[in-house]
């Protein structure tokens, strides 16, 4: 699949880059891989690969090859090959370096979130305070994850339901709504504080709630948040493939935003907008609702003996993104009666841009 944006070159005159990206197999990576071709304006196409299952023991090694991957059923990797290839996931790793070695070294590899492979191995790394990654040359620490959100697709969002979500009382709450994430247990009891406290935020501003769920919401999570909520609303239910899903009409219609404290990518889209945000975190006591909600599960238990106990390479800490934003004033805990005082949108996309557009730079 090739996507053409508007056509901006390194060189005066010269063709512009030439964009590979090599498709990440969780959504959220994905999201921020195309948020960076986007924004860096040239032509760039998607490779899917179907990876192996067999291919992991392969990935592990940190090999330079294509042995991790059904070639036949895989986009073709083939010349014109590409001046950068942004990729993001262990079992990517070992086919942008074969990108690169078949491109003669011409490739630059741009690797968003936790690299796997020595940080040498890369060109450029975009990542985030979680990963807990050392200080390098070619690491771009960011605050946020990059993200999609613009001001032309906000407000593309709103003219397609902006009239409908204007009938609900002002002011307008997005309640965008994650789910487990690494040692963070989100299950009905969790969902149904977080729906009285939300409630109680718009009701005591006279307002409604514009709730979204998220593809790692659970069902049982999405039955007692739908249940608790007391006060005017619109509820979407996330559906894999739904193209009326109104997620960024939320973010555009909305004056005032509540995100679950487990996803940084939606904490990310929320700050974007300029507008004031509040976390949410089940398990934190405070006075409006003082009885934690406190869940969990082997997995979250598991994930936080790895934190405490495991190496630091193999574990994330998203507990580091909400201390530095909490610093900032860029975003206060729903319930706390704190206010966000920051709230410019980060330069976070900007500064990736210009990174990859230097290493283009670093040829000529």
């Amino acid at each position: 699949m090739l996507v053409i944006f508007r056509y901006v070159s390194v060189i005066p005159g010269a063709s512009p880059p030439l964009v590979w990206i090599i498709a990440a197999y969780r959504a959220g990576e994905q999201s921020q891989l195309l948020a960076l071709a986007e924004a860096l304006g040239w032509p760039y196409e998607v490779k899917r690969l179907r990876h192996r299952r067999a291919g992991a023991l392969y990935d592990v090694t940190r090999a330079n090859g294509l042995c991790g991957i059904d070639r036949a059923r895989s986009d073709a990797l083939a010349p014109p090959w590409p001046e950068v290839v942004i990729a993001a996931g262990m079992r990517n790793e070992p086919v942008c370096r074969w990108i690169r070695h078949a491109s003669g070294g011409r490739t630059r590899i741009v690797h968003i979130g936790r690299p796997w492979a020595p940080l040498a191995a890369f060109d450029l790394v975009v990542t985030t305070p979680q990963y807990r990654l050392p200080p390098a040359p070619n690491v771009l620490q960011n605050t946020l994850t990059l993200h999609r959100v613009t001001p032309a697709r906000l407000a593309e969002a709103h003219a397609v339901h902006g009239e409908r979500l204007a009938r609900l009382p002002s002011p307008r709450i997005a309640l965008i709504v994650g789910g487990p994430s690494g040692p963070f247990h989100f299950g009905a009891r969790g969902a149904a504080r977080l729906a009285r406290e939300a409630s109680a935020h718009a009701h005591a501003l006279g307002g409604s709630l514009l709730v979204s769920t998220s593809s790692r919401t659970p069902a049982p999570a999405v039955r007692a948040l739908c249940e608790a909520i007391e006060v005017p609303h619109e509820f979407y239910a996330w559906r894999a493939g739904d193209a009326g899903n109104p997620y960024y009409a939320y973010l555009a219609c909305a004056e005032r935003l509540i995100v679950s404290f487990d996803s940084i990518a939606m904490i990310s889209e929320a700050c974007a907008t300029g507008k004031p945000v509040y976390l949410f975190d089940p398990q934190r006591a405070h006075g409006g609702d003082a009885a934690p909600a406190v869940e969990h599960s082997p997995r979250a238990l598991g994930y936080r003996a790895l934190l405490r106990w495991g190496p630091r390479r193999l574990g994330r800490d998203i507990t580091l993104v909400h201390d530095r934003l909490l610093a900032a004033g860029r975003v206060a805990w729903l319930g706390e009666g704190r206010e966000p005082q920051d709230l410019n949108p980060s330069p976070d996309i900007e500064r990736a841009v210009a990174r990859v557009r230097a290493l283009l730079d670093e040829r000529r």
